[in-house]
Order: structure tokens, then sequence, then C-alpha cells
């Protein structure tokens, strides 16, 4: 699509998005002069420092090194109690290349907070050293070494739920299809939080008209990641990345499904709702007015970031058996 043909969502955005927007234009200082993966990466990580500072304090936080078929995998247990009703699982976005446990800190300790449940992060392996389905296989293999290992790390795995955000958002539901055609795990999966992701579509209204340099998701950085996550001769049929191409009609648990308004994946989270409710399964949609992707990080200046992580939480929490 021709660049003047998209809408310049900047003359659209909240007043809220436009401060971090201008935050970024005045602290422009640590862009990365290397445009290579490991600077990239390394910039990020520095980046997302300043945004998950004040998180909320847990009554316990824990690193587990989990071993799986491709090796050890580094999860992070947030407890914001003792005795937690559920336990939810974590998957950071970033595009499948970029992000880890630090990244994310203060959306999972949020999150922990706002359900009073037991979070953990998976620190899943980045690509491209990593290739489909690697990520989802570490996830599930992890998942099963929780559930084998409860009582050892106090946590309640009778009910248990997946969240993420963008690539994470993927992730998440596609390992719940997994551990469900897997014959793994199902009636305990409570519920699935899935903030503004991508579910596999490759041409949408949104994917047109929205995305460029603010949020770096224009058409060539989307088929970037696809690329690095897939490989050039991955196929975007696959089941667990194109997740249209799975079955979802039938046991999949409750999902919350979030989306940001100017946001070029925001036609996945319509279409994933649609085909939902259409199979008659049990799904909430929202979308988050004025809002760009990754405005979840956000919270520390915009309140809509927190509310979107409260509303998350509330539906978690309105799945589980008390």
């Amino acid at each position: 699509m021709n660049p003047n043909n998209k809408i310049n969502v900047l003359d659209l955005i909240s007043p809220e998005m436009k401060k971090v927007i201008n935050f970024y234009a005045e602290n422009t200082s640590d862009t990365p002069q290397n445009t290579d993966l490991f600077s990239v990466r390394d910039a990020y990580i520095k980046d997302r420092k300043y945004w998950n500072e004040d998180a909320p304090t847990m009554h316990s936080t824990l690193d587990v090194s989990v071993l799986t078929a491709y090796g050890e995998v580094l999860t992070r247990i947030f407890q914001p109690t003792i005795n937690t009703p559920a336990t939810l699982f974590y998957l950071h976005g970033g595009g499948f290349i970029l992000g880890n446990l630090d990244t994310h800190d203060r959306i999972m300790r949020l999150l922990a907070l706002y359900t009073g449940c037991t979070v953990i992060g998976v620190d899943y392996s980045l690509s491209p050293e990593a290739r489909y389905p690697q990520a989802i296989e570490e996830i599930s293999a992890v998942y099963q070494f929780y559930s084998l290992n409860s009582k050892k790390y106090q946590i309640d795995m009778t009910q248990t739920g997946f969240a993420g955000d963008s690539a994470g958002a993927m992730l998440s539901l596609a390992v719940a299809l997994w551990l469900r055609d897997n014959c793994i795990a199902n009636k305990e999966i409570k519920a699935i939080l899935l903030w503004y992701g991508l579910y596999g579509l490759r041409d949408s209204v949104s994917r047109r008209l929205y995305g460029c340099k603010w949020d770096g998701l224009e058409r060539e950085d989307l088929e970037y990641y696809d690329n690095a996550y897939l490989g050039h001769s991955g196929s975007r049929e696959a089941p667990y990345y194109c997740l249209f191409n799975n079955d979802l009609t039938y046991n999949i648990p409750p999902c919350f499904i979030a989306s940001a308004e100017f946001d070029p994946l925001l036609d996945d989270s319509i279409a994933l709702f649609e085909t939902l409710k259409t199979n008659q399964l049990l799904c909430t949609y929202k979308m988050y007015s004025g809002t760009l992707h990754a405005f979840l990080h956000y919270s520390r200046m915009m309140n809509i970031a927190d509310e979107a992580i409260r509303d998350g939480a509330q539906y978690f929490k309105e799945q589980l058996i008390r």
C-alpha cells in the first residue's frame, strides 16, 4: 500500500498515548547506532527498564530453570500472597525476536497483584535462533513440569491459564491448542488472556491502514518477524502459526481478547473473537480507544494500560472455581 494512503494515527491517538510518543521524542539518546539483532535486543532491554520501575512488590519471586528437549528454559514465579488459588503462565511479546522476563516484569507483577494468583513468566527461546514450533514445545514442557512439581513450588495447578501480549498472545493460544491436541491438558485451563495478538492473518484492513515508524509494524517489519520465527521456507499456513487453520470449534478455554484501536494487528483480534463467538465458545472482546500496539507496557504513564491489565485479571478471576 502506498504510504501516502495510510492513516496518520498520530493525529488520532489519545492524549495519554501522545504523552508516551512525546516521551520517546525527547529521549532518543539510547537509539542503537547498530541495527544488528543483538544491538536491537540490548536497546529494547535498556528501554524497558524505565517502564518497569515502581512495580508492585511480591510476597516472593523465584527463578527456576526447567529442562526441556531444547535445553534449559528460565522461568520466574511471582507469588503475590501465600496459597494462591490458581497459576497463570505469562508469555512476553517482542515479535518472537525480542524480550525476556525483565522486559515484561511490571506487567507480570501487576497481573499477579490484580488476580491474586501466581504468575509464572516463561523465557522461551527467541528467534531466529529458535524456529517454530520450538517456543511452543518449550512452553508446553514448562507447563508439564509445574504440573508435576506443584507441591514443591507451592502452587495450584488445578486451575491454570495463559496470558500474553502481541507474539506472546499468539503463543498463549497456540500452546493451549497444542496441549489440547496432544491430550496433555484442557479442563484445568480456565482462561486465556490475549492482548493485541497476531493469530495468522496475512492481510487485512488494519494491516493496510495502520503501522508505521511509530510502532515498528509496517508490512516489512511484520514479514521480518514472520521470517525470523518460521524461517523463509516455513509455512504461514501451519495450524499453530495461522491459528485460524486449527480447529477453533471445541474445547477452547474462555478467552479475553483485547486490541489497540490503531494497531495493524487489530483485525486479527476481531477475526478471532468473531470466530470463537460464531462457534459458541465463551469469549469477550474489548478494544482500547486511542492506543497503539504495545501500550500495555506504559502503565506508569497511561491509565488505560493499567485498566487493560485489570480487565484481563478480572476476567481470569471470574472463570475460577471458588
